[in-house]
């Protein structure tokens, strides 16, 4: 079974920066796609960006040219840059990763943006 911990939320200022971190343990064979989704309150979750295996990324186009996903395989982590943070950026934001075709979702980090 796969653990997630992400980490890196908390609040931030229209303009500034924040990086989230998911960190995958537990028995892994193969990590497929990894990425991020957020939800706001009393919608469905929605895509934010992810990247499969060899490198391939799926951006949702509101935070296309401010947010940058990137792995390192080696440690089994999938990271979330966020910059020109804005205000309608702020939701809880969940880790995705597939491993062996299964979906596993981490806990969960709030991302506020203050105008």
């Amino acid at each position: 079974q796969v653990q997630l911990v992400d980490s890196g939320g908390g609040l931030a200022q229209a303009g500034g920066s924040l990086r989230l971190s998911c960190a995958a343990s537990g028995i892994i064979f193969s990590l497929g796609t990894m990425g991020w989704y957020r939800q706001y309150p009393g919608k469905q979750r929605e895509l934010v960006a992810v990247i499969t295996s060899g490198g391939l990324k799926n951006i949702a186009d509101s935070v296309k040219g401010r947010f940058t996903i990137s792995r390192d395989n080696a440690k089994n982590i999938v990271y979330l840059q966020m910059d020109s943070l804005k205000p309608e950026d702020t939701a809880v934001y969940y880790c995705y990763v597939q491993e062996r075709g299964y979906g596993n979702w981490g806990q969960g980090t709030q991302v506020t943006v203050s105008s």
